[in-house]
């Protein structure tokens, strides 16, 4: 039988995105491992790693199976040779030429799935390019709407909004933002992760979620007043709570997601306890793409000690993904 075909991105060259690839390339996955990125670049990272990689230009026909050490190579060359722990915005059409691909590729069929490795998004800014980060990349290449969730194996948490300021967080809670939000986050745990009946708990967005108005009001006026509607039409919403209650031990039995209203509202509860086992996962997209949760690590960029564990953990989700998708809909 065939292997699943992972694409991989190797994000930005001066990181430790090429380590971690040669590092994934390096277990029995069983997957056929197709890194999107310039081979003389993986070349260089085995080599720091001290470890052996077999480069095999791919060709899209199928494999029946891959010797660890054994990488398939999408070769998409670098403008610059890269400097590691310093990134170049020469680079920056590179990375995302290598996304294009990932993207373009699982659309188009060439791929089961893509995990991407870590991206520096100042370079790609710093190149004049507007660039906020995979996610919306992927959404606008593919035309979708989505949410960024986050899961490890004891908590999955998605996310209202993204990278924004958090001065603009509040004007960015609408109605229609949340009505949409949970709609995808409710279809896509039935559909990606099997859950029959999803339970989702909704964070408020101020301390004591409102205090009954006395700390803010978008509780009252926007956030009960949508989660009243779609109970209505049967989703299992729990909230608005106060997010410095809603992670502890007995609040986790009552949902199987939690939803954020911002970045660093509920992130720091997951990476603190599960960081080298948290995975990052788009909801809402055509095709499967998960990531690590981490960054570029320019400070061991170069060095081959960056932990490959998150990446290897996304690897596995999507491999798990692409089996139930596969299972649900008989897929070969």
């Amino acid at each position: 039988m065939a292997l699943t075909r992972l694409a991989v991105t190797a994000g930005e060259p001066a990181g430790v995105g090429a380590e971690l690839l040669v590092r994934l390339a390096g277990t029995s996955l069983a997957a056929s491992l197709v890194a999107i990125t310039d081979r003389h670049l993986l070349e260089r990272a085995a080599t720091r790693c001290g470890m052996h990689l077999e480069l095999i230009d791919d060709d899209g026909a199928p494999a029946d199976s891959r010797a660890a050490g054994a990488l398939r190579v999408r070769h998409v060359p670098l403008a610059t040779r890269e400097v590691p722990g310093h990134p170049d915005p020469r680079n920056a059409s590179h990375v995302l030429a290598t996304l294009a691909e990932a993207a373009d590729g699982c659309m188009a069929g060439r791929y089961a799935a893509v995990v991407t490795a870590p991206l520096q998004k100042s370079s790609i800014n710093d190149a004049g390019i507007a660039f906020r980060g995979h996610t919306e990349f992927f959404a606008e290449r593919a035309g979708a709407e989505v949410v960024m969730m986050l899961a490890s194996p004891q908590l999955r948490v998605a996310l209202a909004t993204t990278h924004l300021p958090l001065s603009a967080v509040p004007a960015a809670i609408t109605p229609a933002l949340l009505t949409r939000v949970l709609r995808i986050v409710d279809a896509e745990l039935r559909g990606k992760f099997g859950i029959d009946q999803p339970r989702i708990a909704v964070l408020g967005l101020n301390p004591h979620a409102g205090e009954g108005g006395h700390l803010g009001r978008e509780e009252i006026d926007t956030l009960i007043p949508v989660l009243d509607v779609l109970r209505g039409e049967g989703m299992q919403l729990l909230g608005p709570l106060p997010a410095d209650t809603a992670f502890v031990p007995a609040q986790r039995t009552h949902y199987d997601a939690v939803l954020a209203m911002y970045h660093d509202q509920a992130l720091p509860v997951l990476k603190s306890e599960a960081f080298d086992r948290t995975v990052n996962v788009t909801l809402g997209l055509p095709f499967i793409r998960t990531s690590v949760d981490h960054g570029t690590a320019l400070d061991l960029a170069g060095t081959g000690r960056a932990d490959p564990s998150s990446l290897i953990a996304a690897a596995n989700l999507a491999m798990t993904l692409v089996a139930r998708r596969r299972g649900v809909s008989g897929e070969e």
